[in-house]
Order: C-alpha cells, then structure tokens, then sequence
C-alpha cells in the first residue's frame, strides 16, 4: 500500500507538471497568447516589486543591525568604564579601611 500510495504521488506530480506544458503547447490563437503573456508580464512585475520590498526591507534591517551592534560596543565598554571604577573605588576603601585598622 506504500508502494501504491508513492506511485500514485509521482502520477499526481507528473500530471501537474504536464498540465502546465499542455496548457503552453495548447495555445492556438495570438488571443490566447497575448492572454498569456500579459499573465506573465503581470507576475514579472509583481516579483520584482515583491523583490524590491524585500532588498529594501534587507537594508534596512542591516542598518538596523548595525546600529545595534554600535549600541552593545558602546553598553559593554560603559560597563567596563563602571567595573574599572568600582574596583578604583573599592580598592581606596580598602587603603583607609587598612590605615584605620
């Protein structure tokens, strides 16, 4: 039944892809072939609008990304700045701790 179920698949996948091609070699008129190359020229058009948004939308999340990885850089070296500080301070209250001692 596996068998039957793989066969029937690759029947159903041969019948789709030969529609296509039969629906191409089944034009007969300049009719339907202007038809179909306005469908086409439609599609073309509406992928590379679709391509554009995506380039831009790419671009613009790079930027993004950028200024992200700006703004980490800038976040870890302030907190290195307040750790070096903090051990500077620590260390002085350790000295008068000592000379009070």
């Amino acid at each position: 039944s596996a068998q039957i179920a793989d066969l029937q698949q690759k029947v159903l996948d041969a019948d789709s892809g030969d529609r296509a091609k039969q629906r191409w070699d089944s034009i007969a008129t300049i009719l339907e072939a202007k038809c179909g190359l306005k469908y086409l020229l439609g599609e073309l058009v509406s992928t590379k609008v679709e391509k554009s948004k995506l380039e831009s939308s790419l671009q613009q999340s790079e930027a993004d990304c950028s200024d992200v990885q700006k703004m980490l850089t800038e976040e870890r070296n302030h907190i290195m700045a307040m750790e070096a500080e903090f051990q500077n301070q620590r260390l002085m209250q350790e000295q008068q701790h000592q000379e009070k001692v």
